[in-house]
């Protein structure tokens, strides 16, 4: 991989942004990719770097963004298409993970690519310095989630997974109101029941939406304990990831309202038939007031140069 696309995964890593990493591991010829050639896929489709030319660029673009929704990777193979069959995508076999697309734009050779879904760790906000706190953030760290030491913040990130509550008293209300409006999926106060009561009754807030006492009764004493049953407790109700979708484009950078309007969803290109999705850098052309989409520069000439050629009705 180029030392500068590196640089650019470990700034979108820093981040927190989800992205695909898409490595050529096999490429028959005639193909203008080699193995080693890699790209990242973000969810507002931009793809940077090569893993061969735009027919290959697209459903490589297309996969990945499916990756981000899923969290998962799978191994693309890209064929040409045999000149009898449709054009089509299928899994070969779920057991080993293989996606196959034939794709009728190819010159000839075919494209292995593994895709490999780059997703931030489950983010945990940490209130306070007690004891129980400090536990809870090596804990966590060592569990593999990223812990943050959130004193006195109430800007919540919209990918939290959980926000801890430890402050012994010190500005638990503002924590835990911050914590619900964000609709974080698990909110604790680490306090006994009596007081925690306490807290939820003046800030109005039911107690079946905030964990308190804090953790699961495994009869913890010590603070790693408290941590460990807390960190249990977060696991054993954890939900699916939320979906990573394109961000919002303004419609000046699209060619008509009606291609902001499809900003991240998907069309057939008229010509070849392969399905290409909706960035602000797809081809595209207009006909009788309707945006088509193409997956290559080919197509699209193709297509302006007689559009009736390619539509069932014109």
């Amino acid at each position: 991989m180029r030392a500068d696309l590196l640089a650019k995964a470990e700034t979108l890593r820093q981040a927190r942004t989800p992205y695909v990493l898409a490595t050529v591991v096999r490429a028959e010829r005639p193909t203008s990719a080699k193995a080693g050639d890699s790209a990242l896929i973000l969810a507002d489709g931009t793809l940077d770097g090569f893993v061969g030319g735009t027919c290959a660029e697209s459903t490589v673009r297309l996969q990945g963004l499916r990756l981000l929704q899923t969290g998962t990777s799978t191994l693309l193979r890209i064929t040409p298409e045999d000149e009898s069959a449709a054009p089509s995508e299928r899994v070969s076999d779920e057991a080993e993970g293989m996606i196959v697309v034939n794709n009728p734009c190819l010159s000839g050779g075919s494209l292995e690519i593994f895709l490999e879904a780059m997703m931030p760790a489950p983010l945990i906000h940490v209130h306070g310095d007690a004891p129980v706190a400090r536990a809870l953030v090596r804990v966590g760290a060592a569990a593999g989630y990223d812990l943050v030491a959130a004193d006195g913040a109430t800007v919540i990130p919209p990918d939290t997974a959980a926000v801890v509550v430890a402050s012994h008293g010190r500005g638990e209300e503002a924590a835990i109101a911050a914590a619900v409006r964000a609709e974080v999926p698990y909110v604790a106060l680490v306090a006994s029941r009596k007081r925690g009561e306490m807290v939820l009754k003046s800030l109005g807030v039911s107690p079946e939406r905030v964990h308190s006492p804090a953790g699961l009764d495994i009869g913890a004493r010590t603070a790693s304990e408290v941590a460990v049953s807390i960190l249990a407790e977060i696991i054993a109700t954890r939900t699916e990831p939320r979906l990573f979708s394109p961000e919002p484009i303004e419609s000046a950078a699209f060619e008509s309202a009606a291609r902001a309007a499809e900003m991240g969803t998907t069309a057939l290109d008229p010509v070849c038939g392969m399905t290409v999705t909706i960035t602000a850098d797809a081809l595209a052309a207009e006909h009788a007031g309707q945006v088509y989409y193409f997956c290559g520069s080919g197509c699209k000439v193709a297509f302006t140069d007689d559009p009736h050629r390619y539509l069932t009705h014109g």
